[in-house]
């Protein structure tokens, strides 16, 4: 309890809090489009922009490795999109390639900065380190997240299940692709500070498809995958202090217990449920 009257502690309680509602809430999308593993490949593509930022600005900064990396992300996320809009490659195949090249680009030129055990907290998060502008970035981020989210859900959702009928019906596919491709960007970004670009992806899988072994209801994928995400990012904060662990790494295993918790015990589509049958 000694902790709470901190104010370092009280920031990451409250960012761990706002990164992980929005991050469970989005994650929704990611299970419904069961692109997690485009969710993985991008996460890593933050490292080649933040080593980019740093070489633009001549060191690393909040903001040099925060725009790096969601410069890099969305040049990833969304050409990846664009190459595969002529259907002759596929969109995990064009950002497979696109990815691997930005990476490698990033690990080449690693070894030239003189900042790279500084990186360690971008790659693994210290959201510990979180300061007041790093907290009204989170809660910018995470507020028109979710409120372009549930604005479009519809549309969005459309796009995701039937792209025919939502484009017969007026909705502009294309755009809506993008638009989604650029919310997961900003998404990952938000996480940088909490897990770093190496763990993020699990706060953008783990809380709704925590949710999927639970319920088929979809709107509950998005609200309970941002109550799972909350309630893990915070208690991954509270065990981190009293287990001497970086926070980062411990919400992510944290998410990952509840993950493997859900599957044991789901009453329909868990492990005991499967067995009885």
């Amino acid at each position: 309890m000694d902790l709470l009257s901190n104010p370092f502690y009280q920031r990451a309680l409250a960012a761990a809090l706002l990164i992980g509602f929005a991050n469970g809430f989005f994650s929704g999308f990611v299970v419904l489009r069961r692109n997690a593993l485009s969710v993985s490949a991008l996460s890593h593509t933050m490292l080649p922009g933040i080593t980019l930022g740093i070489l633009m600005t001549g060191a690393l900064t909040q903001a040099s490795a925060f725009l790096g990396a969601l410069f890099a992300a969305l040049m990833v996320g969304l050409g990846s999109v664009a190459v595969a809009r002529g259907n002759r490659v596929a969109q995990g195949t064009a950002l497979a390639v696109i990815y691997t090249s930005a990476f490698a680009a990033g690990v080449a030129i690693l070894p030239r900065l003189d900042t790279r055990q500084e990186l360690e907290h971008w790659l693994f998060g210290d959201i510990t380190a979180v300061g007041n502008s790093d907290l009204w970035v989170a809660f910018a981020i995470g507020s028109f997240t979710l409120l372009v989210a549930n604005l479009l859900m519809r549309p969005l959702l459309l796009t995701l299940f039937e792209p025919n009928v939502a484009a017969a019906q007026g909705v502009p596919v294309r755009t809506m692709q993008y638009f989604l491709f650029a919310l997961l960007v900003l998404s990952l970004v938000a996480s940088l500070q909490a897990v770093g670009c190496v763990l993020s992806v699990g706060m953008l899988v783990a809380p709704a498809a925590t949710v999927s072994l639970l319920t088929d209801k979809t709107h509950a994928l998005f609200w309970g995958g941002g109550a799972v995400g909350a309630l893990g990012a915070a208690a991954g904060v509270f065990l981190s202090s009293s287990l001497g662990m970086a926070p980062g790494p411990v919400i992510v295993m944290l998410l990952g217990i509840l993950f493997l918790l859900a599957w044991i015990f789901s009453p329909r589509y868990g492990a005991i449920a499967l067995h009885r049958r």
